[in-house]
């Protein structure tokens, strides 16, 4: 079992399910990485690190292609470029990704965090989503999502990113996922 003081959070610390994930992280005394680059709007300030325009542009991804794997058009804003750059910088920086959002009927993840999920796919990193909508947790399982009962943190390095409309049931799962994988 790992001890929490080797394990590293990487995330984006924005509102919602970044923001609990990076107090669970604190709490048990995992080291944290926040993503970030200029005018990106956050909640977590411990462990930020801001990405240079130089650094987004290694992680830069065509809006065509991100729009066409997720079956929905998306914004062609500089700045929600900027987001799913830094979600790359997130999702390649860990072993494993845990997302809490909504799992769509095509098995894409809702909203922008559907990307995180769709390129953790992409990377074939291990990859738990908790559906706050059926209240459970589900893992990837190469074309389907397979339901879990009890995921744990098992990389050093791990990813976590989601909705920013985090309910009750998806704080209860991120507090459970920690107590789970680092035991007092």
């Amino acid at each position: 079992m790992l001890k929490a003081e080797e394990c590293t959070l990487f995330s984006g610390g924005a509102a919602g399910t970044e923001s609990f994930f990076g107090q669970a992280a604190q709490q048990h005394g995992v080291e944290e990485v926040n993503f970030s680059f200029d005018g990106h709007q956050m909640e977590r300030q411990r462990g930020v690190r801001v990405l240079t325009n130089e650094e987004l542009a290694l992680k830069d991804v065509s809006l065509t292609y991100v729009s066409r794997i997720m079956s929905r058009e998306f914004t062609r804003a500089p700045l929600f470029r900027k987001v799913l750059q830094s979600i790359c910088w997130q999702v390649t920086s860990g072993a494993e990704v845990f997302v809490v959002g909504v799992i769509l009927p095509d098995n894409t993840v809702k909203g922008g965090t559907g990307w995180g999920a769709e390129f953790a796919k992409i990377c074939n990193k291990p990859l738990y989503v908790f559906d706050q909508e059926k209240d459970g947790w589900f893992k990837w399982e190469k074309e389907v999502w397979a339901q879990v009962e009890a995921p744990r943190i098992t990389a050093r390095h791990f990813t976590a990113t989601g909705t920013r409309f985090l309910e009750e049931n998806g704080q209860k799962a991120i507090t459970a996922l920690f107590a789970r994988s680092f035991p007092a």
